[in-house]
């Protein structure tokens, strides 16, 4: 059985066209005040993440134990300088010999 072609497009009446075209300008405002969805803005920093003060307090002990360090040897350094050469010295090597 032969059937007439059908067109492309449906039958469209004056007013479904009109009805068509004022939805097809609807969506095309909106598509040009759509705004963008996307947040570029930075993270929000907390400052507690950023001072660290576990960080700065176990620093301040490790100075603190290099110091400690660094006088007592300091101290250590001046009492070899101050008796080196006098007699009763601990240091000295004159007074007895491990070799005898």
């Amino acid at each position: 059985m032969y059937r007439a072609p059908r067109p492309l497009l449906p039958y469209a009446g004056e007013h479904l066209q009109r009805s068509w075209d004022k939805a097809y300008q609807d969506h095309r405002r909106k598509v040009q005040n759509a705004q963008p969805l996307v947040d570029t803005r930075a993270p929000p920093t907390f400052c507690h993440l950023q001072l660290k003060v576990k960080r700065l307090k176990l620093e301040e002990e490790r100075l603190s134990t290099i110091d400690r360090n660094n006088r007592l040897l300091l101290e250590r350094v001046a009492h070899i300088l101050k008796t080196r050469g006098q007699p009763g010295s601990r240091y000295d090597s004159t007074d007895t010999s491990r070799n005898r």
